[in-house]
């Protein structure tokens, strides 16, 4: 009863839920002054239903309802280099070589504030560079060190992520020195291979051409756990079976990189930490051998940091109070630096020479025996039982003393594991195998999201392409367009045969990684070609009749399928009243089978398509939930999503020729009649069975169409129905025609760099 009484108090402050949990008391004098000039301290100054009182988002009055936030990312709006702004166009003013030359110079240029260990920053700055493009997962080619997402929330405070606050900020004056011309996310990456460089590896090359984000990547899953680190079980059906990890993640434990370094679950069995490290490595796009060699490679140079007590660390730097500064993890205990940091809480160098790029991982993890044992935090790691004093790595301060070296359960994985171990040795045995390896694992870590190689820049990208890097020969731009699309259109293909197989061999483009899309025409190779959302029956005759005409006129068969797409549409366009030309952009070329990594191209099967109103099964996520998503991944907006929808029904696209969603009698005309009939309070809406509905007369009950949630959700969400408002209006029909076109031109060309 006293704190209903204290509800109903007549106080200011007790109706203010800003109030309640300040961070200090309000004193004496501060009241007194503030009374003293008229003024109410405990009013609330805060607006009611801003963004800090709590059920201030639609999501929490309704979490039921179709959350379009994903479509929202990386508003322009949030850009202060405004919409102007070109990055390449900065990275040609950009010297390098100077830039370079002042990385090298950091390596070893301690400051009070943050000393380096033995005097070197390598350590620090590669696993910097690590843990931004570290968290790229194959699934959905998002994560990676491609937008500097590290500088925001979630990653700037994992746990996992912890001091690399402090990395980040020593980047920062030169940062402002280069400015515009270099973006965080190139800074960031660059900064683990100049460390490289700089402690003796023969890097294999660098790319620039990361374009920094300046807002958190929301669109990314990263789990369901409500606390950091909470046991592995919560993403396993079976945690005994890695592979039965919760798609698309691909790190063990919320907050982590990779694996638990204690082992699975913080339990020492390096056997079984050995399984979850190939799955993890497997989902991020690398094999065995690349496996070892990042591990080794890694854990060559730095080390971890346990010497002291990681349960008084401050809050991270999304928690931490504002005379942090945006740094987090705050250490009282003495100096908190050097020997007194603690990140991981494991504490020791792998090697005996830790700023030395040599083969020293290998000779100490196979050389000395190991035992479990505990750091000065508590952290379960391994520990040689014996070993000669000269072997021991020196104190990060003092070089008169020695300590231990350490080992982490997934080190000793590259010891017990008989494939890692059989790879261990031949590179312990071949130190210049091992450093190439490395070198190219490397590369592949730091630039593996980035896409093509179209996309780098500077004189450091290798010249060597790549098979991971998805390369696709430049095809012929000069030739008669007129004259293809004439022999197209007396092929006798459909409309729908030419739009579906164009649309098909696009939305494999994922922006996430730029991987996919329609150039390279690779929907004619293993394994797309026999994508069930391929329709294989369909496409195999779509493709014998389009490959005779590209090799008649010497042109690809990637230009060929989108040239017969946009014939399609303009077909479609005249059919509904009106003359609009579809933009072609020739000079796509055609990949091979030697060029395309088939298994790596797996993940991009589309395992459903809400524009052409398909699901390979029923998923645990909603069919529209899941159309965002592809949405998302293909770059495109909520309005470009909607008139494509509405363009694609009535064409007549839908897979497998269903009619659900065609709300049309002239299908084949780029009519919008989807939106007119879908907004039409005549009808009546009636769900039948699972996922499906009909559309009747309100006044007959005569079933006029019938559709699926992926129809109807254009007319409940409030936002997208006002955008299908928008184009049912009587003096749109030519705005819709006219939009469904610059979407379409957009999903083109997604892919095409060399216009890009």
């Amino acid at each position: 009863m006293e704190n209903d009484k204290h509800l109903n108090s007549s106080d200011d402050e007790s109706k203010c839920p800003h109030h309640h949990e300040q961070s200090s008391p309000i004193s004496e004098e501060n009241k007194e002054h503030a009374h003293s000039h008229g003024s109410s301290l405990g009013k609330c100054p805060v607006m009611h239903g801003g963004n800090t009182v709590t059920k201030s988002s639609v999501m929490e009055w309704w979490p039921n309802a179709l959350n379009l936030d994903i479509l929202h990312q990386n508003d322009t709006k949030t850009n202060p280099l405004g919409q102007e702004f070109n990055y390449h166009e900065e990275l040609k003013k950009l010297d390098t070589e100077a830039l370079k030359k002042d990385m090298h110079a950091l390596m070893t240029d301690s400051q009070d504030w943050w000393p380096a260990d033995w005097g070197h920053y390598g350590g620090l700055f590669i696993r910097l560079s690590w843990h931004s493009a570290g968290t790229y997962r194959v699934s959905d080619g998002r994560g990676g060190g491609g937008s500097g997402s590290q500088r925001f929330a979630p990653l700037n405070s994992w746990p996992d992520n912890v001091s690399l606050d402090k990395a980040r900020r020593l980047l920062w004056p030169i940062k402002k020195k280069y400015g515009n011309k270099v973006s965080w996310a190139d800074l960031i990456v660059l900064a683990g291979t100049i460390a490289y460089e700089d402690m003796g590896l023969k890097t294999f090359g660098f790319g620039f051409g990361r374009e920094d984000i300046w807002h958190p990547e929301t669109d990314t899953y990263w789990g369901n756990e409500k606390e950091w680190l909470a046991p592995s079980d919560e993403r396993y059906d079976n945690v005994d079976k890695p592979s039965t990890m919760e798609n698309p993640l691909a790190a063990v434990q919320m907050g982590l990189i990779y694996v638990n370094p204690e082992g699975v679950n913080g339990k020492q069995n390096p056997l079984k930490t050995a399984a979850h490290i190939r799955e993890t490595f497997e989902r991020m796009a690398m094999n065995d051998e690349e496996t070892v060699a990042l591990t080794a490679g890694g854990h060559t140079v730095g080390k971890t940091h346990g010497n002291g007590d990681a349960s008084i660390l401050g809050p991270e730097p999304e928690g931490a109070d504002v005379e942090e500064q945006g740094l987090g993890w705050h250490n009282p205990t003495k100096s908190g630096k050097g020997r007194y940091a603690v990140t991981s809480g494991l504490e020791g160098a792998w090697t005996t020479h830790p700023t030395k790029w040599d083969g020293g991982f290998f000779e100490m993890l196979f050389n000395h025996e190991w035992e479990p044992r505990q750091s000065p935090a508590g952290a379960w790691q391994w520990e040689p039982v014996t070993i000669k004093d000269e072997d021991r790595p020196v104190d990060v301060e003092d070089p008169s003393i020695r300590h231990n070296p350490m080992m982490t359960d997934a080190d000793m994985a590259m010891k017990v594991d008989p494939i890692y171990k059989d790879i261990s040795l031949k590179f312990m045995k071949d130190q210049e195998y091992f450093s190439e390896t490395f070198a190219r694992a490397w590369f592949k870590l730091t630039h593996r999201d980035m896409g093509p190689k179209a996309r780098y820049f500077g004189s450091d990208v290798p010249q060597e392409d790549l098979i991971w890097q998805d390369p696709i020969p430049v095809g012929k731009s000069d030739y008669d367009v007129s004259a293809v699309k004439n022999k197209i259109t007396a092929s006798g293909l459909s409309i729908s045969e030419m739009v579906s197989t164009a649309w098909d061999s696009a939305r494999t483009f994922r922006g996430s990684d730029m991987r996919g899309g329609a150039n390279g025409a690779r929907i004619r190779l293993a394994p797309q070609k026999d994508w069930e959302g391929n329709e294989p029956k369909r496409l195999a005759h779509v493709l014998s009749i389009l490959e005779p005409i590209a090799a008649e006129f010497g042109i690809s068969i990637a230009d060929t399928i989108v040239l017969a797409g946009n014939l399609g549409i303009e077909q479609a366009i005249k059919a509904a009243g009106f003359d609009i030309a579809v933009p072609f952009a020739p000079g796509r070329g055609d990949a091979t089978d030697e060029m395309t990594d088939a298994e790596s191209f797996e993940p991009l099967e589309p395992l459903a398509d809400g524009y052409r109103n398909w699901s390979k099964k029923e998923y645990v996520v909603s069919p529209e939930e899941l159309m965002l998503d592809r949405t998302q991944l293909m770059g495109l907006t909520a309005p470009e999503m909607t008139v494509l929808v509405g363009g694609m029904r009535v064409l007549g696209t839908n897979h497998d020729n269903t009619k659900h969603g065609v709300f049309t009698d002239k299908v084949g005309a780029l009519t919008n009649d989807f939106f007119v009939n879908l907004t039409d309070m005549g009808n009546t809406w009636k769900p039948t069975e699972k996922g499906l509905y009909e559309i009747r007369d309100r006044k007959t009950g005569i079933v006029k169409w019938t559709a699926t949630r992926m129809d109807l959700v254009f007319g409940s969400n409030s936002i997208l129905r006002s955008y299908s408002e928008v184009y049912a209006q009587d003096d749109n029909k030519e705005k819709f025609a006219s939009d469904f076109v610059k979407a379409w031109i957009k999903m083109m060309n997604a892919d095409r760099f060399d216009l890009n």
